[in-house]
């Protein structure tokens, strides 16, 4: 099931993070070290910053660097409205997808 897991996650993982964002601003490794509290364990945290990266451009998110103890200063990432307005859409389409793949699943129409 790993395997299939991940590959199911690649379609949903940006929704998962936004989802996360939507309650509270994080970085990257707090959101890599929540998904993995919650069992998914197998995801790197370098796909993480990708994704990351990814939904700043797509302007999905504001980015606040906040000076860290260690090192350089870290990248806080929040959700912005032009995000809630994608996360919305996602949920939708989750909730599209999972009532017919429920349907398949008892063998309905």
């Amino acid at each position: 099931m790993g395997k299939l897991v991940t590959e199911m996650l690649k379609g949903t993982l940006e929704g998962i993070v936004l989802a996360i964002l939507s309650g509270r601003p994080a970085y990257g490794y707090e959101i890599t070290a929540w998904l993995r509290e919650q069992g998914f364990s197998d995801i790197a945290e370098g796909t993480i910053y990708a994704l990351l990266v990814r939904i700043e451009q797509r302007g999905l998110v504001d980015v606040e660097k906040v000076p860290s103890e260690k090192g350089p200063p870290r990248k806080v990432y929040s959700l912005n409205d032009q995000g809630r307005e994608y996360l919305e859409e996602f949920w939708r389409t989750w909730s599209f997808l999972a009532d017919r793949l429920e349907q398949l699943r008892k063998g309905g129409k």
